[in-house]
């Protein structure tokens, strides 16, 4: 099975056009801001601290996401969404055999959903792997999950069998 996020990217463009809006009305209206405050220096320093906040979040959440699982190999792909076709600055990719899956967990927090899947290398240790899947939809994440735990069930048939 293969998905990803690939639609996301307009919407992230346009969360950073109207960020960068109210950048440059909070500045148009400093003015006022200083005649109605005791200190115009803090209100500025407030309101540029909650748009540096929104920014951060932001940047943090908008990532591509890539899983494919056609084939003997599993394949996922997190990346970042907007200058990622020029410059490769914040891949995260995973390829493993199918039998190497333990398993994963999906985690749900406010602003960030991850999905943590446990790997077995090469001398048999475990390792995690965390994905950041805030952008892809709850029906893909439902498939990635029917995915995942199919491969995990037919790796646990393979180990009774031996």
């Amino acid at each position: 099975m293969r998905t990803n996020n690939g639609k996301v990217k307009n919407t992230i463009i346009s969360i950073y056009f109207i960020l960068i809006v109210l950048a440059v009305i909070v500045t148009a209206l400093y003015s006022s801001f200083s005649e109605e405050s005791q200190n115009p220096a803090i209100t500025i320093l407030i309101i540029l601290g909650i748009f540096i906040v929104l920014l951060i979040i932001t940047h943090n959440v908008s990532k591509y996401f890539e899983y494919d699982s056609d084939g003997i190999q599993v394949v996922i792909i997190n990346k970042g969404l907007l200058v990622s076709e020029y410059v490769n600055y914040r891949e995260h990719r995973v390829e493993f055999e199918k039998d190497d899956l333990l398993g994963y967990r999906f985690r749900d927090f406010i602003f960030y959903k991850s999905m943590v899947i446990t790997l077995r290398d090469k001398q048999g240790k475990k390792h995690k792997e965390r994905f950041n899947v805030t952008l892809v939809g709850r029906r893909k994440r439902k498939y990635i999950r029917q995915s995942l735990s199919k491969i995990i069930k037919e790796n646990r048939k393979t180990v009774k069998k031996a």
